[in-house]
């Protein structure tokens, strides 16, 4: 009974789920930068600007801002991800913007006026690894992948 009611509605693609999971992690990293405990320094956790000392996981040093902007961009993920060419932008557009970050934030000192969102050189490992990784996914994942058909080459898309 439960195959006649997917019926008429096709499946998501591998496209739209690696979409999903990018956007449910940048959700999970917003809310979590909002957690004390998960993030160390949470009393000195600023708007923005560089001298905010919280720290994502210890790690990772964040703001009101940055988690704000973390879980702005899994929203629009969520959003873009409900369509297949949506979530493909959402990958490479959202992986080009990583990229972009991780040249901020290799090009900004880490205590500069600049460094407004703020970011520090493990951010900057983590824009890197994200950026290279959602364009992987985006301009790589076959529409067809895993619904028996021909895989398409990403180079044949119009």
């Amino acid at each position: 009974m439960a195959h006649h009611a997917r019926r008429g509605r096709p499946g998501r693609s591998r496209v739209q789920l690696a979409a999903l999971a990018v956007a449910a992690l940048f959700l999970v990293l917003g809310v979590a930068g909002f957690i004390p405990g998960i993030t160390t320094g949470y009393g000195d956790m600023t708007f923005a600007g560089h001298h905010s000392g919280a720290k994502l996981l210890g790690l990772f040093q964040v703001s009101i801002l940055h988690n704000l902007l973390h879980l702005g961009f899994g929203l629009i993920g969520l959003l873009l991800a409900r369509r297949l060419a949506g979530a493909r932008i959402f990958l490479t557009a959202g992986g080009a913007v990583y990229l972009a970050l991780w040249l901020y934030g290799w090009a900004t000192e880490d205590d500069s006026s600049a460094n407004f969102i703020p970011v520090n050189s493990a951010d900057d490992f983590l824009h890197l690894g994200l950026g290279f990784g959602m364009l992987a996914l985006g301009l790589l994942l076959s529409n067809n992948v895993g619904t028996g058909g021909r895989l398409d080459d990403p180079l044949d898309r119009p």
